[in-house]
């Protein structure tokens, strides 16, 4: 399996909401001592459901404690969906987006990207022995999530294919054990949580077709420049300190039932 880094690159776009739209996020939390993160609790790795705490728990969950803490407040857990994350933003419901979003310019529009936390690429989970190349889906039914890059990536690759679009992916994957479509397509490393965390695994696998690459970043509104600075100098600061590594050894390392070897790629600002 391909590895996967964190790439720590400056975003800059123009436009979109300003600052002055919504005041100074990074001294309303500092005021009121808490940070409100929007995050998955289907997608593991990266923010699933504790079945014993039933708390949120994940990639996501411990890069935003690791801000939270740097801004010495605390960390409190609203849960979102690929659909849901980009207007509980803009309503402010929440103060930053941690749910597997991938930058893309469109988005940039909208709102403001952290440098990039994690690189994965976009792949297909299927029935074992089914899908050996692109050509095999096309025409085909395939899953995938409401409001994700998945959704456009996969029309893109295959445009006679029938996109389903689910509320999230353990449904889309419910989907393909039931038959209903031949395959899952997200981002591999979520495909990989889903993989590792089913009971009859051996039954399933993912394909080396890659059909996009994918850098997630940390949703902020646009023009919040306090708090972007914040939390692009605590990924920095992990980094440097080798917090990022632990965090990912933690979820992606031999250790888990989803070994995939990390591979840092730094571009100095």
């Amino acid at each position: 399996m391909k590895r996967w880094g964190i790439v720590l690159l400056a975003l800059v776009f123009v436009g979109g909401l300003s600052a002055a739209a919504w005041g100074d996020t990074l001294a309303d939390v500092k005021a009121k001592g808490v940070l409100v993160v929007g995050i998955k609790d289907s997608a593991p790795p990266f923010g699933f459901i504790d079945q014993t705490t039933r708390e949120i728990i994940g990639y996501d969950v411990d890069f935003c404690k690791a801000i939270a803490k740097k801004l010495g407040v605390k960390l409190e857990i609203k849960a979102v969906t690929s659909a849901t994350r980009m207007p509980q933003l803009a309503a402010g419901n929440i103060d930053l987006i941690a749910a597997t979003m991938t930058i893309t310019a469109e988005r940039a529009k909208q709102i403001d990207f952290s440098y990039t936390y994690f690189l994965t690429g976009q792949k297909f989970l299927t029935k074992k022995g089914t899908v050996n190349a692109l050509v095999d889906l096309v025409g085909k039914k395939i899953g995938t999530a409401k409001g994700s890059t998945s959704e456009q990536n996969a029309a893109k690759a295959l445009p006679t294919a029938t996109i389903l679009s689910f509320d999230d992916y353990p449904s889309a994957f419910l989907a393909l054990q039931q038959g209903k479509v031949v395959a899952v397509t997200t981002d591999e490393s979520m495909l990989a949580g889903l993989l590792g965390k089913a009971p009859n695994k051996e039954a399933f696998e993912i394909p080396d077709i890659r059909i996009s690459d994918e850098p997630y970043g940390l949703g902020i509104r646009k023009g919040d420049k306090g708090l972007l600075d914040a939390v692009n100098a605590t990924l920095l600061e992990m980094e440097k300190s080798g917090e990022a590594a632990k965090i990912f050894g933690k979820w992606f390392g031999p250790k888990t039932d989803t070994p995939l070897q990390r591979t840092f790629k730094i571009m100095a600002q």
